[in-house]
């Protein structure tokens, strides 16, 4: 009996602990407050800058048409792309974002960026599965694309990880 309460005590502070931390993680903050210590300015970058916004319709027109191709990926741009899916109240997007931007500027005629919110595109994100953002869609001009999620600990650590991605996923240099 002692050992069951024990494990019952363990495992209600476990799941407390857990979902207070899903709480401070996950509550997209009012205000001025910015944990990371970027202003909503600069992650909400003009599609000139560096990358494009995506909605279901352009995404359908330069990406994948799977409404008329369901089962079949194939890739309808002429140069390597990467998508950025993520969310305004996300703080590793907010981190990335000012990052891919600076990587479409500096790969501009080679490969092209492009961004979907996953909040107003839900069911892109359905179909690609995104359960955890950001995350990166690197698409080849021929073959599959491959899906990354996360960012560096640093903002040098994230653009190396863009650039060896992009050499290794789009045979890019």
């Amino acid at each position: 009996m002692y050992k069951q309460n024990q494990f019952m005590k363990r495992l209600l502070l476990t799941i407390a602990a857990s979902a207070f931390i899903l709480f401070v993680l996950g509550n997209p903050r009012k205000g001025n407050q910015e944990p990371t210590g970027i202003s909503n300015t600069t992650a909400k970058t003009n599609i000139n800058e560096g990358s494009e916004k995506l909605t279901k319709a352009t995404f359908l027109q330069k990406i994948w048409d799977y409404a008329n191709s369901p089962k079949e990926w194939k890739y309808l741009g002429s140069k390597p792309a990467i998508i950025d899916f993520d969310a305004d109240w996300c703080g590793p997007c907010k981190m990335a974002s000012p990052i891919i931007d600076e990587i479409g500027t500096e790969y501009t005629g080679k490969i092209v960026v492009y961004k979907i919110n996953t909040d107003q595109e839900r069911e892109l994100s359905q179909v690609f599965g995104i359960t955890g953002i950001p995350a990166f869609l690197y698409i080849p001009t021929t073959g599959k694309p491959f899906m990354t999620s996360g960012t560096g600990r640093t903002k040098e650590e994230t653009k190396k990880m863009f650039i060896e991605n992009i050499e290794k996923f789009l045979q890019v240099k």
